[in-house]
């Protein structure tokens, strides 16, 4: 497998908000057989470290955060949009924030553009889940499909959760205008989606895994050539750290938080046993790596780019 890093100068990067740098835009970049695959950045996200870790011992929490070198206040994770070159497939694992969800997301049509891909040049969107940072940037500012040409692909069980009208009242105060808009812009996208369910391949090379928890019907992708393979996890492994070393932790971030460990722990073990690269929609340095296990615990470790 060849790697290689090279950073992007495309127009800003993520937009600066108070007390958080604007981030340079960035393109990780790996090849396996003849696919191409792009980790590239949509900005980050900004947010108190209790919404993930309000459940959990404080104290343990602190140790692992402070020996990680993060702060114990507020996280600034990264968000990394997987995209797929190969053959006349131009593939993108989520669509990012667009211009609705948070001043520090949202960059992401920026730094394809750095990579030389227009919108016009994406033939399929594949949707790991509904969430916000991953679903929101189909529309543009004027509720226009941003991938006009593309076939949008999303999970049966995940599209069936955020159009059913019950889940607004059901998800909770917090979540429900997230829920709101995720189900108008999947109903302005319908005429272009297309469905499938875990096991699935849903296009040559690409596999559907299931790895529900963070929401009802969450995606994971291997994509493989040969005998080699990528898995893109989505928000199934969502931090480096905490998730790491106590994945049967809840995270404040998964809507089924039992489920979500479950199937937290269960990838972790599988990428460690298979050695497996990974690529992480919230991880660092592009979200490219591989999973280790260190005693009774795992680890992140970055490829050497």
């Amino acid at each position: 497998m060849l790697l290689s890093r090279r950073m992007l100068l495309a127009g800003l990067g993520a937009t600066s908000v108070v007390g958080v740098p604007a981030q340079m835009a960035a393109a990780s970049q790996l090849t396996f057989g003849d696919m191409r695959v792009s980790s590239v950045s949509d900005g980050n996200l900004v947010l108190p470290t209790a919404f993930f870790f309000d459940r959990l011992p404080q104290d343990e929490v602190t140790e692992i955060l402070e020996r990680h070198d993060m702060p114990t206040d507020q996280l600034t994770p990264p968000c990394n949009v997987t995209v797929l070159q190969h053959e006349d497939r131009t593939v993108l694992f989520d669509a990012g924030s667009g211009p609705g969800f948070m001043p520090s997301a949202g960059a992401l049509l920026g730094n394809l553009e750095g990579l030389g891909i227009a919108p016009e040049d994406v033939t399929h969107v594949v949707f790991t889940h509904g969430h916000p940072d991953h679903l929101w940037g189909v529309l543009d500012d004027f509720d226009d499909p941003v991938f006009p040409d593309a076939a949008h692909l999303i999970g049966q069980l995940e599209w069936d959760y955020w159009r059913d009208p019950e889940t607004v009242g059901t998800i909770g105060d917090a979540r429900a205008s997230m829920a709101v808009g995720t189900a108008r812009r999947l109903e302005a996208i319908e005429e272009h989606c297309d469905f499938f369910t875990a096991g699935q391949e849903i296009l040559p090379g690409i596999m559907a895994h299931e790895s529900f928890g963070h929401t009802p019907g969450h995606m994971s992708f291997e994509l493989r050539s040969g005998s080699q393979s990528v898995l893109v996890g989505g928000d199934a492994i969502g931090n480096h750290h905490v998730a790491f070393e106590r994945p049967d932790w809840d995270s404040g971030a998964d809507q089924d938080k039992e489920t979500g460990a479950k199937t937290r722990h269960r990838l972790l073990d599988q990428l460690a046993q298979d050695q497996m690269t990974l690529i992480g929609f919230h991880l660092p340095d592009g979200g490219i790596g591989r999973v280790e296990r260190k005693d009774s615990a795992y680890r992140f470790v970055t490829e050497d780019m």
